[in-house]
């Protein structure tokens, strides 16, 4: 099947190659010509334009975008301005759900149908696979079935395979109309902080296990352990999460990463420890709010974000000008102090 993709970052490069292995005719197009150019060589069309990648493909036509969410609506007005009705925009980027309700509304004048589809897998993608979160008209989504089938990851040879659940086991699911498909995708993503959270606590708590060996300061700011003979633990912090990553009730694909990541780099010291988010965090949590659902976990997961980002230093510093105020308490410099 003939498929057109626009954005050639790591996502959409993999995810052409990844049809490309499937059989499909991957019409590229990238604002940065080496990136079309490297596409080509790998056995893509190249297009320098939006027009030029349309020219080369037969109506119908379904054309891909993985974009940032920012310039997304805008390239998509743009590409179906030059499109025909019956023509088909996929958005696989992280927009926001109501942007693709907008964006159908738009463009129903012009015969154009948008479908968007929520896509994770990250880099892993061209070997695992993307989960695909599909939102749109229902006959757009059922002819571009070979190219959401090649995507994801289907199924082992000789695994069995429930009828009645349709494409779900194959990892793709037509979720509903425009719209439905980014939002399981935000909430797919508002859990990920709060997995991504626990994960981070917990074993932040296995370090601080040892601390009854640490030196200890006896002082009313900062108080010793009440009883340092029970935590002199020395845990393998790599070692603990391989070993919970074989059959433990919180094993998954986040903590095979995690357990990577420690035994590559145990003091993490790579790492300045500033998380971004990149807004499904705070559209799911105002989701929930405009729906009257309790997040609490979602939510203090992505608070915790932007406490990484520095925005909760100046109510610290706030805090400790207002304990030295009513109690004269002095700063401490460093946790030894």
């Amino acid at each position: 099947m003939q498929i057109g993709m626009i954005g050639l970052g790591r996502m959409g490069a993999n995810m052409a190659r990844r049809l490309m292995a499937g059989g499909h005719d991957c019409v590229v197009f990238d604002v940065n010509a080496d990136n079309v150019a490297a596409m080509v060589a790998q056995g893509a069309q190249g297009a320098s334009s939006m027009e030029e990648m349309l020219a080369q493909m037969t109506p119908p036509r379904a054309v891909w975008m993985m974009l940032p969410a920012a310039i997304t609506s805008k390239v998509a007005r743009e590409l179906a301005g030059l499109m025909s009705s019956g023509d088909v925009i996929i958005d696989g980027g992280n927009s926001f759900y109501r942007d693709a309700i907008d964006l159908a509304e738009q463009l129903r004048p012009l015969g154009v149908d948008i479908i968007d589809a929520g896509t994770s897998g990250g880099v892993w993608g061209l070997e695992r696979g993307y989960c695909l979160m599909i939102g749109g008209p229902a006959a757009a989504v059922k002819r571009l079935d070979p190219i959401f089938a090649t995507l994801a990851p289907g199924v082992p040879p000789g695994t069995q395979v429930d009828a009645a659940q349709g494409t779900a086991p194959l990892g793709y699911l037509h979720c509903g109309p425009t719209g439905a498909g980014h939002f399981v995708k935000m909430v797919h993503n508002g859990i990920e902080y709060g997995v991504m959270a626990a994960y981070a606590e917990g074993i932040n708590v296995l370090k601080a296990a040892n601390a009854g060996a640490a030196k200890q300061t006896a002082d009313a700011e900062t108080a010793p352990l009440r009883d340092p003979k029970y935590y002199r633990f020395d845990v393998d912090l790599a070692a603990v999460a391989e070993v919970w990553r074989h059959s433990s009730v919180i094993s998954s694909w986040l903590l095979d990463l995690t357990a990577d990541a420690l035994k590559s780099d145990p003091g993490l010291a790579t790492f300045g420890g500033r998380v971004s988010d990149s807004g499904e965090g705070r559209w799911t949590l105002q989701a929930a709010i405009e729906t009257g659902v309790p997040v609490p976990v979602l939510s203090s997961a992505l608070f915790e974000r932007f406490t990484s980002q520095g925005e909760a230093d100046f109510a610290n510093k706030l805090l400790s000008a207002m304990r030295f105020a009513f109690g004269g308490h002095l700063e401490k410099k460093g946790a030894s102090e």
